[in-house]
């Protein structure tokens, strides 16, 4: 789990501004919201936008969720997951079905 540059610099901005209680919110946030992230990649055998032939599921958009904690209400995206489709499967109700 690796957090991106700019995200650590937002950390690092609020840290230096003394927003304390936000500091520890978006913390928070950022590290349930890499954990989502990671368990969906391994739950699709895939990373995001990665093209692979085992997948089995892939991304379908997110639902939005707010999470309590003792540092405050936590906004999180929930990745929406579905059955992968076969590039290869004809529609139903086509010819030579």
């Amino acid at each position: 789990m690796a957090l991106s540059q700019s995200a650590l610099s937002e950390l690092l901005d609020a840290f230096r501004a003394g927003e304390g209680v936000d500091l520890i919110r978006e913390s928070v946030r950022m590290v349930m919201q890499e954990l989502i992230e990671t368990e969906a990649t391994e739950q699709i055998g895939a990373g995001r936008y990665e093209r692979t032939e085992a997948r089995t599921t892939e991304r379908n958009g997110v639902r939005p969720r707010l999470v309590a904690t003792q540092a405050g209400d936590v906004p999180l995206r929930i990745p929406k997951l579905r059955p992968a489709r076969s590039r290869h499967r004809r529609p139903h109700g086509g010819r030579g079905s």
